[in-house]
């Protein structure tokens, strides 16, 4: 259990929280929510101690263990896999270690050395009364998609998205009684999302977690905790829930204000268009259920603003879209793509998915021409006009420019309204426009170039980890965006709420270079993926 007490954190003459005051109880996983920029990271490395300087008190129970994810992906370059993994229990760890080292070199003639040996003996009947830590370590690595023959490789070796899985295992492996998570879902495949998914529903002790992966927090979280007003305000549900009836308040203070009389109806179409798929009626009934029975007078409406992604075609295109024929890649001696053909019809809206390091974001690059295939050929319709958001965005916005520079520089010819309306869209107000590039954030930065997409009016839009850095409400209105949109769409994420927003048709690339081509929506996908009829 976490109690926080009175608790108010300033920046300068900023005040970020004002009187705190929470209980977080054990068997109950909380999402931690909230703009970017409200303190939601803060407030969690307040609750890990990371954080000292506030006001009010954080009270864990001693005997309580505390986990707390590591963002420090180069922190363990020198350890083996296995040994980054046993040092999320510092205490095991250092045991055995020491134990090691004594048998290796100490002098067993020698009493203190024999005591000690016995001391160190009991700590690690202790903290592993089994002996089975190797095991047990090789599990959860397994678990994450590491394989076996790895596990005694040195943590330098890996990839960075590699590394974090290496992170998750190291702060899952101790089993924790209070768990702290930072975005644990980022650049995780989706089957890494769904393995940590099962493993969080059965922490028996407190959790608490960010994401912007709304699937991910309807999955886990049994209560929503939302950074707003200078306040931290506790929802029993999950995001889902508190997403209703946040925006339920809201349009019934707007119904009451203009003196309308279809509230009711009003009320019913805003939960059928969130639960829009066929797929979710049983949830749309569920939730007006709780909608019917539900107390609002304690639920404030956010303060938060959701942004206008609205994506219209310049140019209505013509018969044929898209054709990848015989597309081979390698890197060295490492083959990523082999042999992939496909072909695109007009107005198809794609989800391309798998697992990291299968060549989804290569394959991207290779349409968009900016890397050349080892062999093959992309045709493009000669009337296609495209727009390409590339996963590296924040490497790419850069410049001495303000934000308004940086977007008109791809059009300067178009009007100073419509390049400031579509920053504003991206909830950039006139202020934030003059704001220098090189200032702004990841988050702002892929804001940005969705307003350049927007700008650009392509009709065939392709897009490699939009959601990534973006918060919650951004992502919402992203799906939206691309469902509305009448071009095509080839997108790449690891949000499966995302991508069963818009998506008609679901590529997966295997990691034996073989491909899924399925016609349907994500949900249809993953339904007939657990029933093996695909």
């Amino acid at each position: 259990m976490v109690r926080v007490q009175n608790l108010i954190m300033r920046y300068g003459n900023r005040v970020l929280f004002q009187d705190i005051n929470l209980k977080l109880d054990r068997h109950k996983r909380y999402g931690l929510i909230g703009a970017n920029g409200a303190g939601k990271t803060t407030f969690l490395k307040i609750l890990s101690g990371e954080i000292n300087e506030f006001e009010g008190d954080v009270v864990i129970p001693k005997s309580n263990k505390v986990g707390v994810l590591g963002q420090n992906q180069f922190a363990f370059e020198d350890f083996t896999l296995t040994d980054a993994v046993l040092y999320g229990n510092k205490r095991l760890y250092d045991a055995i270690k020491e134990k090691e080292d004594l048998y290796a070199t100490g002098d067993f003639e020698d009493d203190a050395v024999n005591n000690r040996l016995a001391d160190l003996e009991v700590i690690c009947v202790e903290e592993d009364p089994t002996y089975e830590y190797d095991v047990n370590i090789g599990k959860i690595l397994a678990n994450v998609g590491i394989p076996v023959e790895k596990h005694n490789e040195l943590m330098s070796t890996l990839d960075s998205a590699d590394k974090f899985k290496v992170l998750l295992a190291q702060v899952l492996y101790p089993k924790p009684d209070v768990l702290f998570l930072d975005e644990p879902t980022n650049n995780q495949d989706i089957e890494t999302i769904s393995w940590l998914e099962n493993e969080l529903k059965r922490h028996e002790g407190t959790l608490v977690v960010i994401s912007h992966d709304r699937h991910f927090l309807n999955a886990v979280v049994t209560n929503i905790l939302d950074v707003d007003y200078q306040k931290i305000r506790e929802f029993t549900g999950t995001y889902d829930d508190w997403y209703i009836a946040a925006n339920v308040l809201a349009k019934q203070l707007e119904l009451d204000n203009n003196k309308k009389l279809k509230e009711k109806d009003e009320l019913e179409a805003f939960v059928r268009r969130f639960s829009a798929n066929a797929s979710k009626a049983k949830q749309a009934t569920s939730r007006q259920r709780k909608l019917d029975k539900m107390e609002l007078e304690d639920i404030k409406p956010s303060s938060r603003r959701d942004p206008s992604i609205v994506f219209k075609a310049k140019r209505q295109m013509g018969d044929e879209a898209l054709e990848i024929n015989n597309i081979s890649h390698s890197y060295g001696e490492n083959e990523v793509l082999k042999d992939v053909t496909l072909k695109f019809e007009p107005g198809e809206k794609v989800a391309l998915i798998g697992g990291n390091g299968v060549g989804k974001s290569t394959l991207l690059k290779i349409m968009m021409e900016e890397m050349k295939a080892s062999s093959g050929e992309v045709i493009w319709g000669a009337t296609i006009e495209n727009s390409y958001f590339p996963q590296d965005t924040a490497d790419i916005i850069e410049g001495d420019g303000t934000l308004y520079d940086w977007l008109r520089a791809y059009d300067p010819k178009r009007d100073i309204a419509e390049i400031r309306n579509c920053l504003g869209r991206m909830l950039f107000n006139g202020e934030q426009q003059e704001k220098g590039v090189v200032s702004i954030s990841g988050g702002e930065k892929h804001r940005m170039m969705l307003s350049k997409m927007m700008l650009e009016g392509g009709n065939f839009l392709v897009l490699d980890e939009p959601s990534n850095h973006l918060d919650l409400e951004a992502i919402v209105a992203l799906g939206e965006g691309l469902l509305d949109f009448k071009g095509n769409v080839i997108c790449v994420s690891h949000d499966r709420e995302l991508l069963d927003a818009f998506a008609s048709r679901i590529i997966e690339i295997h990691s034996d270079g073989t491909i899924t081509d399925f016609k349907g929506s994500y949900e249809e996908y993953a339904e007939a993926k657990d029933k093996g009829t695909l």
